[in-house]
């Protein structure tokens, strides 16, 4: 079934047949079990995996306790929800070879495992670079692997997306 998925997408978004091996990119299953951990940025519920949900809350709490405000901006992910992420930037009139350099196609998201986080905080412009000059950034830096995560995409990553740092998993 994911074969299928995968091949439909891909063809439909004009996904070059060979991204996924040139770039070395896992394929991840879409979560199953999930919880609500709460809205995003603009009101939307963000569910994550179980394990992910608990250490994200511990890991809230305790940045919170020290003066710090982590957010949620994204979490699980579909396939159908990335394809629509891709789907919007086509329409924008973006090069699909643009678009996944930011995002990855559907069946390549670290998002569909519910284990993957962006994440914001106050003062700082959501997704962008400038989040590395935050407080935010520099707890998650000295303690996110505490609870397990880390940083998935730091500069030159082997996957060839941009740098991410808002971008954290376990």
């Amino acid at each position: 079934m994911l074969i299928e998925i995968h091949r439909k997408l891909h063809q439909e978004l004009g996904i070059p047949a060979n991204y996924g091996g040139e770039r070395k990119l896992p394929y991840y299953e879409e979560a199953t079990d999930l919880i609500d951990v709460g809205p995003n940025l603009v009101g939307r519920i963000q569910r994550l995996a179980p394990e992910a949900a608990a250490k994200w809350q511990q890991m809230v709490e305790t940045a919170a306790g020290g003066g710090v405000r982590l957010l949620i901006v994204s979490g699980f992910r579909s396939y159908e929800h990335q394809a629509e992420l891709i789907r919007k930037k086509i329409a924008a009139g973006r090069a699909i070879d643009e678009i996944l350099k930011v995002n990855a196609a559907p069946c390549y998201s670290q998002h569909h495992t519910g284990t993957a986080i962006d994440i914001a905080t106050p003062g700082s412009r959501p997704l962008t670079e400038e989040f590395e000059i935050s407080d935010a950034f520099n707890w998650l830096t000295e303690y996110a692997a505490e609870y397990g995560f880390s940083m998935t995409y730091p500069r030159d990553n082997r996957f060839g997306f941009v740098y991410e740092p808002w971008h954290w998993a376990l």
